[in-house]
């Protein structure tokens, strides 16, 4: 399969898993893994999909770990039989985060009156543009502990025994080299998808790439093609949102100093 690098979506790798279980005289499938993490439930939906293949098809799956393979990209990686890294790839993060910004006192400063209507005391949670309350964060690092108790269970699952470090440690949020990752038994050795596969399957092994369909217009910041002028509005709020998801995507990788 190609690069799982970005945002993880079943929607968009769905097919390309599928293709990836079709191919004939199938020896492993191999995943090379570049994520930086994304949505929890995306990453859950395409590990287990890709857990029910190798499990139907009898066929062993191979993570390959290039710059990153963080939060949900480590997730994911624990879809495989064994997890490989370079020494120099970033690997772990097995924690949950969010973030916001507060802006009630730029608000104030500028005049501007909030008005929010709701039914349900609890739909305003954590709306930026009123004070915190203890509550609302009270429930949030609720949820968050039981998102990181389903992450912790998918890596257990998956490393087993091979897990050597600290729990405490292993499960902080840390994130890690290569070399680091196999010292605590997040992934099983240093190599590369060529290297690998040659070793265990010969040097006459074939490997068929398997590539998810890229949408209408790149992802990646700085890449947005056209100008906005005579841009139909459905275009322009694609290519803005587009931008958006760019910049938090930048942000991810820019937590791994990439």
């Amino acid at each position: 399969m190609r690069s799982l690098r970005g945002g993880l979506s079943m929607a968009s790798l769905a097919e390309p898993i599928e293709r990836a279980f079709k191919l004939p005289r199938l020896a492993a499938v191999a995943l090379q893994i570049n994520s930086p993490g994304g949505s929890p439930v995306q990453s859950t939906l395409i590990a287990k999909r890709i857990r029910d293949l190798a499990k139907e098809k009898q066929v062993p799956v191979l993570a390959f770990c290039e710059d990153v393979a963080a939060s949900g990209g480590y997730w994911l990686a624990c879809a495989a039989d064994e997890i490989f890294a370079q020494e120099t790839s970033v690997v772990g993060s097995i924690g949950v985060i969010s973030s916001g910004f507060g802006f009630q006192e730029a608000m104030a400063k500028l005049g501007v009156e909030r008005r929010l209507y709701t039914a349900g005391d609890k739909k305003s949670l954590l709306d930026p543009f009123k004070p915190v309350e203890t509550a609302d964060v009270e429930r949030l690092k609720h949820l968050q502990e039981e998102i990181h108790e389903a992450f912790k269970t998918q890596v257990r699952t998956s490393r087993g025994e091979r897990l050597s470090g600290d729990a405490k440690e292993v499960f902080s949020g840390a994130f890690w080299s290569g070399r680091g990752a196999r010292e605590l038994g997040l992934i099983d050795g240093i190599a590369d998808l060529r290297e690998e596969t040659r070793r265990r399957f010969g040097a006459n092994c074939k490997l068929k790439l398997v590539a998810p369909s890229r949408g209408p217009f790149p992802r990646r910041l700085g890449v947005i093609p056209g100008s906005w002028n005579g841009l139909s509005e459905d275009i322009a709020l694609s290519l803005g949102e587009n931008f958006l998801s760019a910049l938090e995507e930048r942000a991810l990788w820019g937590r791994y100093g990439l």
